[in-house]
């Protein structure tokens, strides 16, 4: 779809209906207007306040009408009719409905002071759900009550409530698709295209579910949905339609698919046509069926600061990765790219030597005064007040024209100016500019500090959407887009427009949509291709159990509200490393300094919580690594028996809640017979500690104690104390015994390595 098209026409539509006389019909008080599907009964008040939301197959009550709230309501920047603005003040002002009657398909709404109507056609579909359009903006410019003689587009709405429903607490909230629900009942409040402003409220009691149409992107280009359910499967079948018929993505029908809940094998450099077979062994080992290429495995950009260079690179080319990407599905492996849709990098050629006119400026300034060509340092004055203005040392960064200029301060008294301006930054052309010249703050990326922002008012990032969908178009499967908080306001609407485009390119290009995407950020429309989420940062072997539990099991449970798993990586894949400073307690991950490395229950904690909310986890590697690190076999067999147990969906809802707990650890062991066990199992003390080169865990089975042991990193000799045999510690091994749990525990705590 041509969404700018389609903005266009929709701002001709409202200008064409904006001097339209109000309907002849009055509102009589008294007639309440109602909106019923199959699924649900809506009441209006005759005073536009929310009375009743009644889920047909329950009987539930859903809303809480104490508060009296409007259904619709409209917001200016200020009063506009002369003989209201000289009386109300100048500020941001919401008028709430206050009257709405229905004929036909048509709400028409009044509000409170506001002199004029807004008509909203209803569709209740055989769906269930219902859409609220705003059709017809009512008002004119003739009649004194409205804006009589005065030169303005009538009416002069900033943003319109498409919709505002108090529905009532229950169990879940899901803040990213805006629905509230329990195992009885299911109530969203959704926006029905790109550009919607969504929205919630906490309240005493229930929460107000908004949707709302800004200026910006067309008053009548809006689009809410209410949908409502008594059953989970039901609700998203609703949703599913709604996707349908909006032509929308299929969100639902993403989540739906059995791939969604495996693990991805993440690669870079390694990712090269002789790479293919090793890749391939790798992935098999570990049960993979995902592998997420980052771009730099395949085009010419290396950094962020060179994006997006889509220029290809590491021995590939159309037909070539064509034909990998086929080997790979041959083999089962839907295969992704990792790229950063918004990175527009200080080296590329969108910025230097001449800076495009497509980068997003987040503040903008008009030259007070000439900008000749000058010696260093100079002083740039501007009309504008520059107190807003950044000042972390890598974002005091100016563009003017097609130059780039960088500050040390700025004055916030006049004349305002800002001071220690270097021109030619970025390696930029350095020109003389006019008075009266507008520029501003070049918006820079707070990751790195090495991209500037997409200005997605722009044709720009459906011109790297292009050249995404070139690589796309290949035979990938699915998208992760990074970076993805690059973007200008409003953010609300801009996060998941950025992906939208990059989707609607890759799709036009390949025939195919994504499978899924995934995204490190996302606003609420993201919902209907992001199905994938987000993953999370890198932590180190030391603290990567409490991040587990910190961040992807926190987020695990609030994305389930939303019907959405999360990916519970990224993590790094790294040796041991005996010697060095101390590790790092806090914070990413640091290489140089001692740790015990990646290690099979540290990952299998994670997959383990992971499956427990059918989540998938992300896992860093490279080849070098994987065969220099001494327990690559071991750590794979594991995440390969978990990879299975996700495949063939092996565990049950009581294993399921016995795994989400933090406290408690989980191993699977092979039962021999094509299947596995599932057994708690404890860290013991190895020679008085747990962070020692050989690491050991206590898990019953058929009346025995067993114990799992490995070294870290090499092998060594595991002497044990009170005449117990002495263990040779290099792979994973077990040890069956029938001691007592305490004597093993005391037997492992005192044995010596050598």
């Amino acid at each position: 779809m041509n969404h700018r098209l389609y903005l266009v026409l929709g701002a001709i539509v409202a200008f064409s209906v904006c001097a339209e006389d109000m309907p002849k019909t009055p509102f009589d008080g008294t007639t309440p207007v109602t909106v019923e599907t199959k699924t649900f009964r809506l009441v209006i008040n005759p005073d536009a306040t929310a009375k009743s939301l009644i889920v047909k197959a329950t009987g539930e009550e859903m809303l809480e009408p104490r508060e009296g709230l409007p259904v619709f309501a409209s917001t200016q920047i200020r009063p506009f009719n002369n003989e209201i603005r000289l009386v109300q003040q100048a500020k941001r002002t919401t008028y709430p409905a206050n009257r709405v009657r229905r004929e036909g398909d048509l709400i028409f709404i009044g509000f409170e002071t506001a002199p004029y109507q807004v008509a909203v056609r209803v569709t209740e579909t055989e769906a269930g759900y219902a859409t609220f359009r705003p059709e017809r903006l009512i008002s004119n410019t003739t009649d004194e009550h409205q804006y009589y003689h005065w030169n303005l587009d009538v009416p002069p709405i900033d943003s319109f409530r498409l919709l505002q429903l108090p529905v009532k607490d229950r169990a879940n909230f899901g803040d990213w698709l805006n629905v509230m629900w329990d195992d009885h009942a299911f109530v969203g409040v959704i926006g029905g295209t790109p550009y919607m402003d969504v929205d919630n409220e906490k309240r005493w009691g229930f929460r107000k579910l908004t949707v709302e149409s800004l200026k910006d992107f067309g008053i009548t280009n809006g689009v809410a949905v209410l949908a409502v359910e008594s059953q989970r499967e039901r609700f998203l079948d609703q949703i599913d339609a709604v996707e349908r018929d909006l032509g929308l993505p299929r969100g639902v029908q993403s989540r739906r698919d059995s791939r969604l809940n495996a693990s991805l094998y993440w690669t870079h450099g390694d990712f090269k046509p002789e790479n293919v077979d090793a890749l391939l062994s790798y992935l098999k080992k570990g049960g993979f069926r995902m592998l997420l290429v980052y771009y730099s495995g395949i085009v010419k950009a290396k950094g962020w600061h060179e994006l997006p260079d889509y220029r290809w690179d590491n021995g590939w080319d159309e037909a070539k990765l064509t034909a990998a990407l086929k080997r790979f599905h041959d083999e089962g492996i839907s295969v992704g790219l990792h790229t950063l849709q918004t990175f527009i990098g200080i080296t590329s050629s969108y910025v230097t030597p001449e800076a495009d006119h497509r980068l997003a400026l987040v503040k903008h300034f008009t030259l007070a005064r000439p900008l000749p060509l000058s010696e260093e340092p100079c002083e740039v004055f501007v009309e504008e007040n520059p107190v807003a203005a950044p000042m972390h040392p890598k974002c005091r960064v100016l563009k003017f024209g097609t130059e780039v200029l960088s500050y040390e301060g700025y004055t916030t008294t006049r004349p305002y100016k800002f001071t220690g301006v270097k021109r030619r930054h970025f390696g930029t052309h350095a020109k003389a500019h006019p008075l009266g010249e507008i520029g501003g703050v070049l918006g820079i990326s707070e990751a790195g500090a090495v991209s500037s922002y997409v200005n997605q008012d722009s044709s720009l990032q459906d011109e790297i959407a292009e050249k995404i969908a070139a690589i796309y178009r290949c035979g990938l499967d699915f998208l992760y887009f990074d970076g993805s908080e690059n973007a200008n306001t409003p953010c609300t609407v801009n996060i998941s427009l950025s992906q939208y485009r990059c989707v609607n390119a890759c799709t036009a290009q390949s025939g195919k949509a994504p499978l899924f995407t995934q995204g490190c950020a996302k606003s609420h429309f993201g919902w209907h291709f992001q199905s994938g989420a987000n993953a999370f940062d890198v932590f180190g072997p030391e603290i990567f159990k409490q991040k587990i539990i910190e961040y992807p099991y926190a987020a695990a449970q609030r994305l389930a509200k939303d019907f959405t798993r999360v990916d519970f990586g990224w993590w790094g894949f790294w040796p041991a490393q005996l010697d060095g400073p101390p590790p790092a307690q806090e914070g990413l991950f640091r290489s140089g300094r001692r740790t015990v490395g990646t290690q099979p229950d540290i990952w299998e904690y994670g997959t383990s919580k992971a499956a427990a909310f059918d989540c998938p986890a992300t896992m860093q590697f490279s080849l070098s690594t994987l065969q220099k690190h001494r327990r690559t076999d071991d750590i794979l067999e594991t995440i390969r028996r978990w990879e299975d147990v996700r495949a063939r969906k092996w565990l049950t809802p009581e294993q399921k809640e016995l795994l989400k707990d933090p406290a408690r650890e989980f191993h699977l062991v092979d039962d021999g017979k094509g299947g596995y066990d599932l057994v708690e199992w404890k860290q013991l003390d190895v020679a008085g500690d747990k962070w020692t080169p050989v690491r050991a865990f206590l898990y019953e089975r058929h009346g025995k104690r067993v114990v799992a042991y490995w070294h870290i990193a090499d092998k060594a000799r595991l002497v044990l104390p009170n005449g117990l045999p002495t263990l040779e510690a290099e792979n994973m091994k077990t040890l069956e015994s029938d001691l007592s749990e305490a004597e093993i525990v005391r037997a492992f705590a005192a044995a010596k390595i050598e």
